[in-house]
């Protein structure tokens, strides 16, 4: 009994051995005497409480104890401090420092700090770690070099870092599942682009077969001269479906001064419409567009309308020889080509980069506005506009409008407007009368120059100028989507995606514009074309495959591309600020 009242060792004098002050706390349910469980414990007393040196009873009397049942007394210490400290370490993490296993304090000497590394300490702890290592000191935890100057004190009460593996897992599958998606929703494109055009040749095929059976059917029908002549010329025919290229026809000049921009084609008359300044300044300054005949490929006459530079001319489905540009001077124009003269001016307040008609209703016009507003005029409404399209994200001006109409029987059936400009794109669909619903358009941000629409195919082909990550001109043919939402309630979304991608020289000072139609070849085939400023040619190039077909010359930089057909012939026009070439496709 008075060996166990002996007092525990300082740790500090460096003496290991842990022993309680009594033997309630030692064993509190348990007997004092192990030979006499029955004897109650003989209560203590001041006297007995001597200090105990280093003796020889004391040391035999540790021997004793060690063999007898008393050592299980200290066994519950030590091991309730590890469990206490397991506990510690599991359910305070981020409570304690990891050097003393202390909780830190929000103030005082053992306030939180940490390294520049991130990992937490006391400050007391972590200072007098980093001072006894000296020059090579590190962190006890990473081993990275520190020093007492990366020490910095933290303000919080507590810490607790979320487990957020499991999300950060999702997030990464996710972009997996969406870059896959995007793969395979670029292949699907592709081989719908494919699958029409092989459509397309299969229908003509078949047709031909038919023809040649009803060709050997017919009654007396044996080899000879002509029949051979007819077999000969339905294979030429079906050569020259199958491929073809454009041929130089003519060159004309439109403007000895230069200036010229925009090209447009009006089928009722026949003629190709170039804008460029007045050739007499004095007598009639300003801007117009100059007649080149179709027929013999001549100009024929200059129609001043505008008083500074135009930047877009368009016309109606009616083929009513009305004529629509928009120009800098703050207005948009309706030109009545048969007289030669303007029939309703509007003033926009703004200078305007380009127009265009609403091919669902030829009521509705739309002027693309310098700020990136889109305005909707009524031509039976002379004084101002109807609706205002605000832009939705930069106020970049809107270099290019093109109308998409409705399709009933196509997988992108909306009908709407597709605004250009140099930040990317906007899809306004028309949902009824003035009422449009905006899409954003999923482009490149910065560098768009130009969006041209094949109404027919329900592509659109948007250039993008040279830049850091792309050193070439490119032109991405893209195909319009509708995409059902998952929730019944909410709208269809409206987007696009890449399904080929052309590549032209490395120059683009001026924005051009391009143009992508049904090939001449054949019904299905879809031509890309562009100019290409490093070399001054137009570069043609197949959809279907992706392949350059030819280069079409020219003296000066293409600004602006223009088919037509006339006299079942087609034809492709090339506009720089002079000249005007044209080419047949044979």
């Amino acid at each position: 009994d008075f060996l166990l009242r002996v007092p525990a060792a300082n740790p500090d004098s460096g003496n290991t051995t842990e022993s309680s002050e009594s033997e309630d706390e030692a064993d509190p349910a348990g007997p004092v005497n192990p030979h006499d469980p029955d004897e109650p414990a003989v209560p203590s007393s001041p006297r007995m409480n001597l200090p105990v040196a280093a003796t020889p009873l004391f040391c035999s009397t540790i021997g004793m104890l060690s063999r007898s049942p008393f050592k299980s007394v200290t066994a519950p210490v030590a091991t309730s401090g590890a469990a206490l400290r397991s506990s510690q370490g599991d359910e305070g993490d981020g409570e304690t420092c990891s050097i003393c296993f202390e909780p830190w304090t929000t103030s005082g000497e053992h306030r939180l700090a940490t390294l520049r590394c991130g990992h937490l300490f006391g400050y007391t702890c972590i200072d007098r770690w980093v001072k006894g290592q000296g020059q090579g000191a590190k962190c006890p935890q990473c081993n990275k070099k520190a020093k007492r100057s990366d020490i910095v004190l933290l303000y919080a009460r507590k810490l607790r870092a979320l487990d957020n593996t499991e999300q950060e897992d999702m997030k990464r599958s996710l972009e997996q599942e969406q870059s896959m998606r995007r793969n395979a929703e670029l292949e699907s494109a592709q081989c719908r682009l494919q699958l029409q055009v092989m459509t397309d040749e299969c229908g003509k095929l078949r047709k031909q077969i038919q023809e040649l059976k009803t060709l050997m059917v017919q009654p007396g029908c044996r080899p000879s001269k002509n029949s051979g002549a007819s077999l000969s010329g339905l294979s030429q025919r079906q050569d020259s479906t199958q491929g073809g290229h454009y041929v130089f026809s003519k060159a004309v000049l439109v403007s000895q001064a230069g200036g010229c921009r925009v090209l447009s084609y009006c089928e009722p008359l026949s003629c190709l419409l170039a804008s460029h300044p007045s050739p007499h300044t004095t007598l009639v300054p300003g801007y117009g567009v100059k007649k080149v005949s179709t027929v013999n490929f001549k100009a024929c006459q200059y129609v001043p309308i505008h008083v500074k530079q135009i930047r877009g001319l368009a016309f109606n489905r009616q083929a009513d020889s009305l004529l629509l540009s928009a120009a800098l001077d703050n207005t948009i124009k309706l030109t009545s080509l048969m007289t030669n003269t303007v029939v309703q001016t509007y003033n926009t307040g703004k200078p305007v980069w380009s127009c265009c008609w609403c091919l669902d209703n030829n009521n509705y016009v739309y002027a693309g506005l310098s700020n990136g507003s889109v305005l909707v005029y009524d031509t039976r409404d002379t004084s101002t506009h109807v609706q205002e399209l605000q832009p939705l994200r930069s106020r970049c001006p809107v270099a290019s409008l093109s109308y998409v109409p409705r399709a009933s029987s196509s997988s992108f059936p909306c009908g709407g407007l597709i605004a250009g400009s140099l930040e990317g794109g906007c899809f306004w669909e028309q949902l009824d009368g003035t009422t449009y619903r905006p899409h954003i358009l999923p482009l490149e941000t910065g560098g768009c120059t130009d969006i041209q629409v094949e109404p027919e195919s329900r592509h659109c082909l948007v250039t993008y100028r040279p830049g850091r990550s792309n050193p070439s001109l490119r032109c991405v043919l893209m195909e319009l989507n509708r995409t059902l939402q998952q929730d019944a309630a909410q709208e269809p979304s409206c987007s696009c995606y890449p399904v080929q991608t052309f590549s032209a020289g490395s120059s683009c000072k001026v924005l051009t514009k391009n143009a992508v139609f049904r090939s001449p070849a054949g019904e299905g085939s879809t031509l890309v074309c562009a100019g290409d400023e490093s070399t001054n040619s137009t570069m043609v190039w197949d959809a279907g495959s992706g392949s350059l077909i030819q280069k079409l010359p020219a003296d000066l930089p293409v600004l602006d591309i223009c088919p037509f057909e006339v006299n079942q012939g087609s034809y492709l026009a090339s506009l720089t600020e002079k000249m005007l070439k044209i080419y047949k496709w044979e």
